[in-house]
């Protein structure tokens, strides 16, 4: 391939993997609502300390579950980004430099070393994507594992609220 193919070619790749960060992020995004209502409504139907009956522990269950899925919603977040090192593409490495010495080693270097760093970063950032898409996958997974215990504390704290209104 002529290197002003190589080129195209390797910035339509970094445009094609950076276009999936969007996508990871909204759907961390709606975990993310997703999880804080649930807490939420846990939290608006907890009852008093002082009311609550043995039956209440079953409440941890949703709530370590619940946490977990935030725990991963943290890593999708806040991926490491260490890598990349010397690259004049990599937003990191460039911040590094002054601006004078962004420019001047951008300007003189060849178009090979351009292409390579370009795929140098694509590869950096597909390594990310995966890091995100996977712990994207374990906030849904738990998030899905806490609905039952979330729904069982919900009836708990509905039932118990019931018997403490009928005791009075």
């Amino acid at each position: 391939m002529r290197t002003e193919n190589l080129f195209i070619a390797a910035k339509d790749e970094l445009n094609l993997v950076l276009s999936f960060f969007s996508r990871v992020d909204a759907r961390a995004s709606v975990a993310l609502a997703i999880d804080t209502g649930m807490l939420a409504v846990l939290a608006t139907n907890t009852p008093a300390v002082h009311a609550m009956s043995w039956s209440s522990l079953i409440a941890i269950a949703p709530v370590v579950l619940i946490g977990i899925s935030l725990y991963h919603l943290y890593k999708a977040a806040f991926p490491r980004l260490d890598g990349g090192q010397s690259s004049l593409v990599y937003f990191q490495e460039i911040a590094r430099r002054t601006e004078h010495k962004f420019i001047s080693e951008f300007m003189a270097q060849s178009e090979d070393d351009y292409v390579k760093d370009l795929l140098s970063q694509t590869w950096r950032n597909a390594e990310i994507l995966k890091q995100k898409f996977g712990s994207l996958k374990y906030a849904y997974i738990f998030l899905g594992l806490a609905i039952l215990p979330w729904l069982a504390t919900l009836a708990v704290f509905a039932l118990n609220h019931s018997q403490a209104l009928f005791l009075k």
